[in-house]
């Protein structure tokens, strides 16, 4: 059975035959190794970036009141934190849909935890309105308010970063933002695998394939679970808590547009 024998229908790839698949999944196989040899080195060029000291006793604001950063550690050398966008006095449906994305799929830190890192959440919003969205959300994750604070522990926004303790002394050893932060977010990669991809416009696609939309179009959806940015939409997974009823509006305007 060839290609010609059943020719490719617009917009999906090619029909052939097995032998003929795994030839072309072999040769694409070379080059995906070749990008799994690139990532390594570039997280051992990581691993010998140099570090920048910061105040560990700067206070931070979670469920017990303030506390000193240092305790964000948990006794543990490493911390990896995710920092999330806020818009004060923002519905909940409001706050910042690609860093719910993120937060969504870095619900438990137990591998992280295994391997002697923390993970907590950073936000610039004041504590008061921060912990009710925390709770509307079901977050399991450790939370606090990073309000007022510089540089690094508050700056950077829609952000990873990683930190070092020795003793009580504490450094940024690595950051990273906007398509940095994929890693977070599995889904992402899943999407790469298939036929379709992301389904975003950037994205090179052989012609005829579905028109691509603007990044991130699948991260606010409508009630159906229609991608949407209009005023009934709210960032993806609320719609899975129970409860949620359609707002009146997102209470302003999407960082993905």
């Amino acid at each position: 059975m060839t290609t010609q024998d059943h020719p490719a229908t617009v917009g999906r790839p090619p029909v052939v035959d097995m032998a003929t698949w795994q030839a072309a999944r072999d040769e694409l196989l070379v080059r995906e190794k070749a990008h799994t040899r690139a990532g390594d080195a570039l997280a051992a060029a990581r691993r010998r970036l140099p570090m920048v000291e910061f105040d560990a006793g700067a206070k931070v604001v979670g469920p017990d009141g303030p506390v000193p950063f240092l305790e964000l550690f948990e006794g543990r050398d490493e911390l990896l934190v995710y920092k999330h966008m806020w818009t004060d006095g923002a519905p909940h449906q409001g706050q910042c849909e690609g860093c719910t994305a993120m937060v969504w799929n870095m619900k438990d830190a137990a591998y992280l935890n295994a391997r002697g890192v923390s993970f907590a959440i950073l936000t610039a919003g004041a504590w008061d309105e921060v912990a009710p969205y925390v709770d509307f959300m079901g977050y399991t994750q450790k939370w606090y308010s990073v309000r007022g604070l510089e540089a690094p522990i508050g700056d950077s926004m829609a952000s990873t970063a990683c930190y070092l303790r020795d003793g009580d002394r504490a450094f940024l050893t690595y950051s990273t933002t906007a398509r940095g932060n994929e890693p977070a977010a599995g889904f992402f990669n899943l999407l790469d695998m298939t036929p379709y991809g992301r389904g975003e416009q950037w994205q090179d696609t052989p012609e005829g394939w579905p028109e691509g939309s603007h990044p991130c179009w699948y991260w606010r959806t409508d009630v159906e679970g229609n991608p949407s940015w209009g005023p009934e939409s709210r960032p993806t997974a609320q719609w899975t808590l129970p409860g949620v009823t359609t707002p009146d509006t997102i209470g302003h305007d999407g960082h993905c547009h």
